[in-house]
């Protein structure tokens, strides 16, 4: 039963505009006081923590987007780890992952939208 409260506590946060991220690259936004990355890799948007666990900097908004083996992902600009932008896993170290968030863009705004857990 307590797991069922947890979930309905998910909500839809309006992050930025479409238009505010260049096909190619990602940024840095503040949600419950976390960092996010957020990118566009110009087939779509995806979001993670913006959090390296490897270097502990708030950096991937800045890393490099790829794909690698069919895997779209981002590499820290720190140590390279690539990290999957779907699931948020390190390809290097399975072992070790980041936050992946839902995002949608909403079709009458053009806003990117971003599901996060709120308390």
């Amino acid at each position: 039963m307590q797991l069922q409260g947890i979930f309905t506590n998910a909500k839809w946060h309006d992050i930025c505009a479409l238009d505010d991220i260049v096909a190619g690259t990602g940024v840095a936004a503040r949600l419950n006081g976390e960092q996010l990355a957020v990118f566009n890799t110009g087939n779509g948007i995806f979001a993670l923590g913006n959090l390296d666990p490897f270097s502990g900097a708030n950096v991937l908004a800045r890393g490099l987007l790829g794909d690698i083996a069919g895997v779209l992902v981002v590499a820290s600009p720190v140590y390279k780890q690539h990290f999957c932008l779907q699931t948020g896993r390190c390809l290097e170290d399975p072992e070790i992952s980041v936050p992946a968030y839902q995002v949608r863009v909403c079709e009458i705004t053009n806003r990117i939208l971003i599901r996060a857990y709120t308390e």
